[in-house]
């Protein structure tokens, strides 16, 4: 017999020296073998070395520091002795509930998640009762080490989780901080997407002998997901999408929204036209997400609409098709998304929406997947009528065989009798009854009204706005949405950078890189835009944070008192001073 050369086998995660607890988790929520960035990471963990992780978001690396830390906890020590920092509150809450997901068969074992935005009561009440793991944002995790109320004397392990990211919002000096307040023995595991230079400082000043491990990001997409794209203004978009799901055929879809509250928008919506769908964001419990994924995975629920965050592990081989609604901003994260269908070798099916201005970020996606997209015509009017007309055959086809069949032919025959009605119009009364007064064809699109030509008006002078006076200035953000212009008491002469501001701002009041838009730093004040329609708990939070140790007292911006300059006098980002103030007078 000759000698064959056999490929070796991937490890499993039984390979791995696990916990065995830990393991009938893992196989309880289906992981089967460990992701490459896993099963590098988890051996030298166990054994006790640092680490420093070079993965892309979505590679598995939350399980590859996780399950190591839960396998060595030491459940009869109260305080807290692992730390991981994490740069958003939806990846603290995502990581929060990866390390409770993996340790179910360990009772006893406390998982506490601090962030901005949250109140302190309940994260003190958890810290009095006692947490094995600590799973935060710094700006809260130092607000609790200055309070006294976190103790980390006896921490025993510390992730940084993206820490690129925790360093992009301004988190250096925070980080820092935390790390010099940590024991000096203690295990180290630092993830991060990309190396800078301030990375490699933290890890070689924090770090003991560090193993480096480095997983290729993937930029390639499977060849069995059919990838089109649509060209779609942004108030056209949810027309757009409803003709797709009348006109396309899917057995379940996950569409991909930027925000949390676009994901309850949208599957409102689409709820009240009639179709299956429900939100997942990273404020829905463990308990109420896992009930709709379970949704999903039995047909119950047809559409799933979702942030990034949401879907992160989300495996559900029913997804025939992923729309991405609001584009990404990076090519990973598509790649990551449409990777959601296509499951077990089946065919999958990925649409983008693109407006106008988004073509970039198209062409982006294609030049790193290497892969272009082809445009599709979205359906006709005549397309969807035609639909509707099918689907409602096939729904007259399927009642023939209704169990109620005979008594309702009995009531009909009745009712012909009695009243000397035609069955076809009792028929089509049924019908219309059945749509409860809702139109049943799509109106043809009206035809685009004619421009009409303005009249000049005078120009007419308005009174100059004291700074308090009336509601923020308002503006429009990159993707269309209403920004307004709030002041905060930090400027120059606290030495802050727009990245602090971003950090701090976005983990206290759970926004998003991309809610922000022109940031102005004055000596005294600064000036940011930001969504228009935060809520007051978001704001009353807000107005507690602080950036480098000081109180930013957020207030909403009413405009430029008289004398001040405007919007319209910057250039660059910065206000420009009246040249003419500048010059000396003449003699």
């Amino acid at each position: 017999m000759s000698d064959i050369e056999r490929e070796p086998e991937p490890p499993t995660f039984a390979d791995l020296d696990i916990d065995d607890r830990v393991l009938k988790a893992l196989s309880d929520v289906g992981y089967e073998s460990p992701s490459p960035i896993q099963a590098a990471t988890i051996p030298p963990l166990l054994a006790g070395n640092d680490v420093v992780g070079l993965a892309q978001t979505g590679t598995g690396k939350t399980a590859a520091f996780a399950v190591p830390i839960i396998s060595r906890i030491d459940l009869t020590q109260k305080s807290p002795q692992a730390l991981v920092l994490a740069p958003t509150r939806e990846l603290a809450l995502q990581v929060a509930e990866a390390f409770g997901k993996y340790a179910t068969h360990i009772p006893g074992l406390h998982v506490l998640p601090i962030y901005g935005g949250q109140s302190y009561g309940v994260q003190l009440s958890g810290l009095r009762r006692g947490a094995h793991v600590v799973v935060g944002t710094p700006g809260r995790v130092i607000d609790h080490l200055e309070k006294g109320t976190l103790d980390l004397s006896k921490l025993a392990y510390l992730v940084l989780d993206e820490a690129d990211e925790m360093l992009k919002m301004g988190f250096q000096e925070d980080v820092e901080r935390i790390l010099s307040d940590t024991p000096e023995q203690k295990q180290v595991a630092l993830f991060s997407a990309t190396m800078p230079g301030a990375i490699r400082k933290i890890s070689k000043q924090y770090l003991h002998d560090p193993i480096e491990i480095t997983v290729k990001s993937k930029t390639s997409t499977a060849s069995n997901i059919s990838q089109r794209y649509v060209q779609v203004a942004h108030q056209r978009k949810l027309d757009a999408l409803t003709r797709v799901l009348e006109v396309e055929s899917f057995e379940a879809m996950i569409i991909f929204v930027r925000t949390k509250q676009a994901t309850e928008d949208l599957a409102e919506r689409l709820r009240a036209r009639g179709f299956s769908a429900a939100a997942i964001n990273g404020d829905i419990v463990q308990a109420q997400r896992e009930r709709t994924i379970g949704q999903l995975k039995s047909g119950a629920l047809d559409i799933l609409v979702a942030t990034d965050v949401a879907a992160r592990g989300l495996d559900v081989d029913r997804i025939s098709h992923v729309v991405n609604y609001d584009i990404p901003h990076d090519t990973e994260s598509y790649v990551h998304r449409i990777g959601r269908t296509g499951r077990a070798g089946r065919a999958g099916e990925a649409l983008l929406f693109v407006a106008p201005r988004e073509r970039h970020l198209l062409k982006a996606i294609e030049k790193a997947t290497r892969q272009p997209l082809a445009e599709m015509q979205l359906p006709s009017v005549d397309d969807v009528n035609a639909q509707r007309v099918a689907k409602f055959g096939d729904s007259i086809t399927e009642s023939l065989s209704s169990d109620n069949l005979a008594l309702f032919r009995k009531m009909i025959e009745d009712y012909e009798q009695e009243h000397d009605v035609p069955l076809a119009d009792i028929a089509a009364a049924l019908a219309v009854q059945s749509r409860d007064g809702d139109a049943f064809l799509m109106s043809p699109e009206p035809p685009p009204a004619p421009r009409r030509e303005r009249e000049p008006r005078e120009p007419r002078e308005r009174p100059a706005r004291r700074f308090d006076d009336g509601p923020p200035t308002r503006s429009r953000g990159p993707e269309g949405q209403e920004l307004a212009t709030y002041r905060i008491a930090v400027g120059k002469r606290h030495r802050v950078a727009p990245g602090a501001i971003v950090g701090a701002i976005a983990n206290e009041g759970g926004l998003r890189r991309s809610d922000f838009g022109h940031i102005s730093i004055r000596p005294d004040h600064s000036l940011v835009e930001l969504p228009a329609d935060l809520s007051r708990e978001t704001l009353e939070a807000l107005r507690r944070t602080r950036i480098s140790g000081v109180l930013i007292q957020l207030q909403p911006d009413s405009g430029p008192p008289s004398g001040r300059p405007g919007r319209g006098d910057r250039e660059g980002g910065r206000f420009q001073r009246d040249r003419d103030s500048r010059k000396k007078p003449r003699e």
